[in-house]
């Protein structure tokens, strides 16, 4: 039996990688904290461990009952614009958390070492950004993921530790926190026309994005094991349909028939255009056919018609105020 840990596997892209490792026949053991997750997204035949990262007894012991084959890292606090306020918390659990897990796998001799990075990693860089884009992160998250990226290529030269890095981007689908405040605009959106509230949007709205469907890009993921070219590389994931934040709300109101209307908050610090190339992927794995932006929405939200919200959580542990948005105060 092969044996494989998904973290973050409570978590939303985390569950749906699970599944697909799971249809493959692999035995898979999901390690998650549930702080962002849910305990209902977990595949049913895959074995639960309910814990941290940064819990390293946790995690030695994992690493010597399973002896794990291959370890894919996706449990991260992955809101950009809120790891500005939070940086000790993003750094412990998004840098330190994952060199623990480095540090077992190489102790365990893991064949494979599969991260799930971000485009935050390029930050500012023209687009559409490359693979070979020079990385420069202008938030905390992205230095976090770039950081884990440079340690891992330095595991690989120090103990034959491989890797496959992915950056995908603005992912979406069945599955997603939509009672989360601070990160993936699409939940945010649907969450406040749920509650008959106003989408609040950033600045003038013409901030670019391409968001994913996470069926154009979960199989993806799981194939690289199986794929001897994708070891110790690096891999851009999502769609290519760029969409700004004006136009998404514009469509959402559209197939949800929606009268909320549109509120312009005063601007943030963020990427202006987060858009980026695919042709290396595209070329290697044998993906699902993309889905359009529009039927990915409609799709979602007769999903979250059926849901019973939760009330937004607000972050408790700001470590600085200091020009902290209005509406997350």
């Amino acid at each position: 039996m092969v044996n494989v840990l998904v973290t973050g596997g409570a978590g939303f892209i985390g569950s749906h990688v699970a599944q697909e490792l799971l249809d493959a026949n692999y035995q898979v053991i999901v390690l998650d904290d549930l702080s962002g997750g849910f305990k209902r997204n977990v595949p049913i035949n895959s074995i639960f461990i309910e814990g941290s990262i940064l819990d390293e007894e946790l995690i030695d012991s994992l690493f010597a009952k399973y002896n794990f084959n291959y370890v894919f890292h996706l449990a991260a606090y992955a809101a950009e614009g809120l790891s500005h306020f939070i940086r000790k918390f993003n750094y412990t659990n998004n840098l330190i958390g994952s060199i623990n897990l480095i540090n077992a796998s190489v102790k365990y001799n893991v064949e494979r070492f599969v991260f799930t990075s971000s485009i935050a990693v390029y930050g500012s860089a023209q687009v559409p950004f490359i693979e070979e884009t020079n990385p420069k992160p202008e938030d905390p998250y992205g230095i976090a993921k770039y950081s884990v990226e440079l340690d891992l290529q330095s595991a690989l030269e120090q103990f034959g530790l491989n890797y496959t890095i992915f950056r995908p981007h603005n992912v979406y689908g069945i599955g997603q926190n939509l009672s989360d405040p601070y990160r993936n605009v699409i939940g945010i959106f649907m969450r406040q026309i749920l509650n008959k509230e106003s989408l609040t949007i950033y600045g003038n709205g013409e901030q670019t994005r391409a968001f994913t469907h996470i069926d154009s890009i979960r199989n993806a993921i799981t194939q690289c094991i199986e794929l001897p070219k994708t070891k110790n590389e690096i891999f851009n994931l999502g769609t290519n349909e760029k969409t700004s934040i004006n136009e998404l709300a514009d469509l959402l109101l559209e197939i949800t028939n929606s009268e909320n209307g549109k509120i312009h908050l005063k601007g943030r610090n963020e990427v202006l255009d987060a858009i980026s190339n695919h042709q290396k992927a595209d070329e290697l794995f044998k993906t699902s056919a993309t889905i359009s932006l529009n039927s990915g929405l409609e799709d979602v939200w007769n999903w979250a018609k059926s849901l019973k919200l939760k009330t937004p959580t607000r972050f408790e542990d700001i470590e600085i105020r200091k020009q902290l948005p209005v509406n997350w105060q």
